[in-house]
């Protein structure tokens, strides 16, 4: 079976994303769309169910998708993006104030956020709900779409490809609402 990563519409890129609640912008609203309307006219692809991060951008963008494909939608809180902590939505310039240097990827692999999570934390919650999740949608009778984060998009392709994963780079980047076909 299929899974269709998505990474989540367009957000408001002046703040820091993680956990925080910002929706999708205009633009991620008419990618979302875009998107849906390219898995509606594709007669091949058998998708059955949509899950979802229940983080807003992401389930903006899912309800899209569901609506459009007439799919039962499921949220699984395990999919959001790393925990940012005291950072979640903060402005862009607020942060480099606040926490000068501070980025995800200057890190340490045990040093988390200010009241967030490391990145050791992000990549084991990944990896968890990753094996609970193909092992429950592997037997669901068609193919699936999971609309996430780049972060967790990242960790899932680490694990789908058997590399080393670190937060000090990103050697899968992912656009806004790209879907990327993976075997389960």
């Amino acid at each position: 079976m299929i899974c269709y990563l998505v990474r989540h519409g367009k957000d408001d890129g002046t703040v820091r994303g993680g956990w925080s609640a910002a929706p999708l912008t205009g633009e991620g609203i008419r990618q979302s769309e875009r998107l849906a309307c390219t898995f509606a006219e594709d007669q091949e692809k058998h998708i059955v169910h949509v899950f979802t991060s229940d983080l807003p951008r992401a389930f903006q963008t899912a309800e899209i998708l569901a609506a459009k494909l007439n799919l039962p939608l499921s949220r699984l809180p395990d999919f959001r993006e790393v925990n940012n902590g005291a950072l979640s939505g903060m402005k862009n310039s607020e942060a480099l104030e606040k926490y000068p240097g501070l980025f995800w990827r200057t890190l340490e692999w045990e040093e988390p956020y200010p009241q967030g999570e490391s990145p050791r934390a992000f990549y084991e919650r990944i990896v968890s709900a990753w094996e609970i999740f193909a092992a429950t949608v592997r037997n669901i009778g068609g193919d699936v779409i999971l609309v996430t984060h780049g972060g967790v998009i990242n960790v899932i392709l680490h694990i789908i490809n058997g590399t080393e994963y670190s937060n000090k780079d990103k050697p899968y980047p992912v656009q806004n609402a790209q879907p990327i076909a993976v075997e389960i």
